[in-house]
């Protein structure tokens, strides 16, 4: 398929720049056999899952991946987005910096009056640098300095200044482990309360971990998709989580992809009899039609931005046709887009 295939007129003001209540999001609900579509809030997605019906969820944590420092010398002010940690004895990391002009090998860059200083080591990119942090503590105190300092990263779409509220918000109630720069956003709209109920009704959580990158919100910039590269995320999945699932695979139960990044977990992961593996690794999986899903057959994810690689993965998904269609209603509708934004559940 083509770029230009994914390309629709969308409001700004349909791009949502602060979320509902957890669990009081609207949902749209798309059928495939049927090609229904239903108008519903969050709260009932219950009622579409059963006693031995599976949900998978990515249980990443995101961390305040975005600093401000002050440059060397001139004291120019530096942002320094930390894209992944690639040694940690030596506190290597890939970093985004802006403006990227001024920042060259060598430089150095101090954050307030902290203990923490970074000097650049390499360019990777036109943004891109690889920093090494001159910090005596261990990782722990490290991440506590970074925890301190930093910013929650909330995507350049949501035109606003972060606020103390999104630490909270831009995660999910089950996030456990370190190393998303973005949330898993589907996987936000869920309460404790909520997936106790479900809990009660004998639907299963699934947790994989797959560290969200800032690759999901990269341009696309070639119009023939096959020449599309996505960048490597870091993903987990374990036994225990590998169980769950091929038993409500082989019961023919639902197993529902909470998230496009728990959708290409597991799709990364597929045996030769269509089952999931557990394994640990790396992924650059680029998932669009037509594409042939064999773990998850049902999605909840939210309402993505036109030409985005989600929108892509939704569509191979539930249908290029039909997710185009349901996108139509979405905003005639009104439903609000992006990580902030409504949820659609695929059945």
């Amino acid at each position: 398929m083509k770029l230009s295939e994914f390309k629709f007129d969308l409001p700004e003001s349909l791009i949502a720049k602060y979320p509902a209540e957890r669990g009081e999001s609207r949902l749209m609900v798309v059928h495939r056999k049927t090609k229904k579509i239903e108008h519903k809030m969050f709260g009932d997605i219950l009622s579409y899952f059963d006693d031995g019906d599976v949900m998978v969820i990515n249980n990443t944590k995101v961390f305040p991946a975005r600093l401000y420092g002050n440059k060397e010398k001139t004291g120019a002010k530096i942002e320094v987005f930390l894209l992944r940690e690639l040694n940690r004895d030596m506190k290597l990391w890939d970093v985004l910096v802006d403006p990227a002009r001024k920042i060259r090998v060598g430089n150095k860059l101090y954050f307030g009056d902290s203990d923490l200083v970074a000097e650049v080591i390499d360019n990777t990119t036109s943004r891109g640098r690889t920093i090494r942090f001159l910090f005596d503590g261990s990782h722990e105190e490290f991440m506590k300095a970074v925890d301190e300092l930093g910013e929650t990263p909330l995507p350049r779409e949501i035109k606003r200044k972060t606020e103390d509220a999104d630490r909270e918000r831009y995660q999910t109630v089950f996030a456990e482990h370190i190393g998303a720069v973005a949330a898993p956003t589907a996987g936000t709209h869920f309460t404790k309360a909520m997936m106790k109920r479900m809990e009660i009704k004998g639907v299963h959580f699934a947790p994989v971990t797959l560290h969200v990158g800032l690759g999901t919100f990269r341009p696309v910039d070639v119009e023939d998709l096959t020449k599309h590269k996505t960048d490597s995320e870091n993903y987990r999945i374990e036994d225990t989580a590998a169980r769950i699932v091929n038993k409500a695979l082989d019961e023919t139960k639902r197993v529902c992809a909470v998230g496009t990044t728990s959708l290409k977990a597991l799709e990364s992961s597929v045996s030769a009899n269509s089952r999931l593996k557990a394994v640990e690794g790396w992924t650059d999986k680029f998932i669009f039609p037509p594409y042939e899903f064999k773990i998850a057959n049902s999605l909840l994810t939210n309402f993505h931005l036109p030409e985005s690689i989600l929108i892509m993965m939704t569509s191979a998904f539930g249908g290029y046709d039909l997710v185009m269609e349901a996108y139509e209603t979405a905003i005639k509708e009104k439903y609000k887009f992006f990580s902030y934004g409504d949820a659609m559940l695929i059945l």
